[in-house]
């Protein structure tokens, strides 16, 4: 399939143009503002389909509206149509417009005008066309400073830089690049339409937000560096933010130090804590030392040998029973620790011990549910 991407180089087509170069049935052709309107012509008569996502939105003069806007798609369009009165084909065309386009204001009316050219190609030849109004696009690649607020959020904190809020309270509509992208290339598949009563093509999932929440979350990702707390980020809003947040770090910040906690025994290393579902660490212990000797009453724990051979002990706090296990990281088998039962775990192999532990609550000292009780030999 030929498929041609006008807008080349901007934000929604460098993250189309990264999804397509996957696929090995594709011939991509791209658009740049470095073409004229003119070159349009052989493109279309080339392409078997078109993402029409050139445009115009902050001109220094607002002719350009026109120019970028309007008159692009006027030659896409009559380039569409010589294509189907020469040979009969019909070359869908995917526009990105946007919400503006409901507004009276220069960039609005140029975006509507453009809607309604490809609308009338649509009427006059049957052409399949899907049109999106979209809202507030947020993701990698998108440029700060610019036109995008939540670009300017996630690049300013990543960077230290300061952040202006107007309005807290104020409302945003956004919707996710890869959401958006994964949509155009369903359509270009033959994907069934989704559409509004007035024709358009709609994204989904669309979440509704605020100024103000906004930018609490990527401050929240920021800190969680020094908290070790993370958000909720595999999901929804979050997951799609978060990615979003990353994608601005500066290349020095790629890696981030954690506290260690290093004694005779070995070393303690917390990596992750979660709100509501415990939290990451790992440890280290020295051939012949001992870790642990306690009972916890409710909370629970997941160790897994990394490196080296452990032996777990474990017992009853109230009947007395024991119990005793050996692992090495060969056997790459998770251990629990039981309410009621003191534990500890010794390396018994000859070179240092290394062991992953997840816990179920983060540690809190004031209520840290950690009773020593050291485990005599039967």
């Amino acid at each position: 399939m030929q498929v041609l991407v006008t807008g080349a180089n901007g934000f929604i087509a460098r993250n189309l143009r990264a999804h397509l170069a996957e696929r090995t049935d594709l011939v991509v052709t791209l658009f740049t503002r470095q073409h004229k309107p003119t070159d349009l012509s052989s493109l279309v008569s080339e392409t078997d389909f078109i993402f029409h996502l050139a445009g115009v939105n902050r001109p220094q003069n607002e002719s350009e509206f026109t120019e970028g806007n309007v008159t692009i798609t006027q030659a896409i369009c009559d380039a569409a149509e010589t294509v189907f009165i020469q040979s009969g084909k019909r070359v869908p065309i995917l526009y990105t417009s946007s919400v503006q386009a409901e507004r009276e204001n220069a960039y609005g009316v140029s975006k509507r005008a453009a809607e309604e050219l490809i609308f009338n190609v649509k009427r006059k030849f049957k052409l399949p066309v899907y049109i999106f109004r979209l809202p507030n696009v947020f993701g990698k690649w998108c440029r700060p400073n610019y036109n995008s607020m939540v670009a300017t959020f996630c690049n300013n904190v990543a960077r230290g830089l300061p952040i202006e809020i107007h309005n807290r309270s104020s409302a945003l509509t956004l919707v996710y690049i890869d959401d958006v992208v994964n949509r155009f290339i369903q359509l270009m598949e033959g994907a069934e339409t989704l559409t509004t009563d007035g024709g358009f093509e709609l994204i989904t999932p669309t979440y509704s937000t605020t100024v103000g929440e906004v930018a609490d979350l990527i401050l929240k990702f920021k800190s969680s560096r020094d908290t070790l707390i993370t958000e909720r980020v595999g999901t929804g809003l979050l997951r799609a933010l978060y990615a979003t947040y990353l994608s601005y770090l500066p290349k020095e910040l790629f890696s981030y130090k954690v506290n260690q906690h290093p004694d005779q025994r070995g070393n303690f290393v917390e990596m992750l804590k979660t709100r509501d579902s415990g939290q990451f660490s790992f440890f280290t212990a020295k051939p012949g030392v001992t870790r642990g000797g306690h009972y916890h009453h409710t909370k629970t724990e997941k160790f897994l040998v990394i490196q080296g051979q452990a032996r777990y002990r474990f017992r009853n706090i109230d009947s007395g029973e024991y119990y005793e296990l050996v692992k090495t990281a060969e056997d790459a088998e998770v251990i629990e620790t039981i309410p009621g039962w003191t534990h500890d775990i010794t390396n018994i192999g000859t070179v240092d011990l290394i062991v992953m532990l997840w816990a179920n609550e983060i540690f809190d000292r004031s209520r840290p549910d950690t009773f020593m009780c050291p485990i005599q030999p039967n």
